[in-house]
């Protein structure tokens, strides 16, 4: 347990933090889980808007530090590649 007054308000600092940061990685899970949907169902154009959706919202929420930038990267990355097998397939 905090002693000192300033450690306790770290604590409560961290808390606000904590939830802030993981209503954003759930926000980020939920765009991911979106392309996901898209790329199931083989929608050429769903799939690139929810590619765009989700891609904007990634590089959010690395700027904001709830993810490392080069993650969020990869992680787009991999799903533009998915997005494009679709695209290719679809021809």
């Amino acid at each position: 347990m905090a002693n000192t007054k300033s450690a306790k308000k770290a604590i409560r600092v961290i808390e606000r933090r904590t939830a802030v940061n993981k209503s954003r990685r759930s926000r980020v899970r939920t765009y991911l889980r979106k392309v996901d949907e898209a790329i199931a169902t083989g929608d050429k154009t769903a799939s690139e808007s929810a590619l765009s959706a989700a891609q904007k919202e990634m590089m959010r929420a690395a700027q904001k530090g709830v993810f490392h930038k080069n993650t969020a990267s990869r992680r787009i990355s991999q799903l533009a590649h998915r997005v494009k097998r679709v695209d290719s397939s679809a021809k």
